[in-house]
């Protein structure tokens, strides 16, 4: 009689070899770049281990190299992709990050917008959050808007908040942040547009009903050929995340994005990003603000 010992299972108590070999980043950061468009450079070598760790115990594997394996040998990949995905991602984000869009959102930007569409009542704005990681930004304006659609009443919004996350967009789509985090919103607007747990233990807050049925997440990997939205949105918001990207890649996905713009709506992108513009057809009306020609 003879046995099969899976050498690659860990025992519980087992610690867990987590170094990845050089191969073994190549193979990763090559997927990753082939799917994602995310650049791995080899100085994120130790980021990706400390990242990939839970996703070794998780699968009660002994090693890096066993989980390599598990992808690329034994036809674990598919399965696990966007698990690793979720991982490797970079989701820094903030409530009302880089000010200054949104002050220009709330002026001259909205007031473009409503003289384009040509009503004084009845408009309809749509606005796109295009990595909005876990759903800070999308809320972010939703708060802006609402707070002038409460003034004016000129017009109301839909915002489609997308990621290549799925666990920033469960996270986008339960709106329950920590109260710390919400620390960036003005005061006015926390006190209306943020209730509070009822445990003050908790030290969480959740976005309103009202704004929660006017933001619709789904999933998005920007680097398909084309997106499955319409084309009338009066802005799209494209911040910190070309970054990761080559150069061919930031033009690409920016000019598959902007085909979803109205004529003179607005893309908004991170302030070290703006060389991208160069490529194409807008016209620069703010830092890092850019409006379709």
């Amino acid at each position: 009689m003879s046995f099969h010992v899976n050498l690659d299972r860990r025992r519980a108590d087992a610690p867990v070899d987590d170094h990845l070999a050089e191969q073994d980043f190549v193979r990763i950061a090559e997927l990753v770049n082939g799917r994602t468009g995310i650049r791995l450079p080899p100085a994120k070598r130790t980021m990706i281990e400390a990242r990939l760790r839970k996703r070794v115990r998780a699968h009660g594997l002994s090693s890096m190299g066993a989980y390599c394996r598990f992808l690329f040998d034994q036809g674990g990949l598919e399965a696990e992709l966007s698990h690793l995905v979720d991982v490797v991602t970079t989701n820094k984000t903030d409530f009302f990050r880089e000010p200054d869009h949104f002050r220009f959102l709330a002026g001259p930007g909205i007031e473009t917008m409503l003289a384009r569409q040509g009503q004084e009542r009845g408009a309809r704005l749509h606005l796109w959050s295009a990595a909005s990681s876990n759903g800070a930004e999308a809320y972010t304006i939703a708060m802006v808007l609402r707070a002038l659609a409460e003034r004016s009443r000129r017009f109301d919004f839909a915002i489609l908040g997308t990621d290549i996350s799925t666990a920033m967009l469960r996270h986008a789509q339960r709106a329950v942040y920590p109260g710390d985090f919400v620390a960036p919103v003005p005061a006015e607007m926390r006190r209306r547009y943020l209730l509070t747990a009822r445990d003050p233990r908790q030290n969480e807050v959740r976005i309103v009903p009202e704004l929660r049925e006017r933001v619709r997440f789904a999933h998005l990997n920007l680097m398909e050929p084309s997106y499955p939205f319409e084309r009338h949105f009066d802005a799209i918001f494209l911040r910190n995340v070309l970054i990761y990207f080559e150069r061919e890649v930031q033009v690409a996905v920016t000019r598959r994005l902007i085909s979803h713009l109205r004529p003179g709506g607005y893309l908004f992108v991170g302030h070290s990003e703006t060389s991208v513009a160069s490529a194409l057809p807008v016209r620069q009306v703010a830092p890092a603000i850019f409006q379709l020609k």
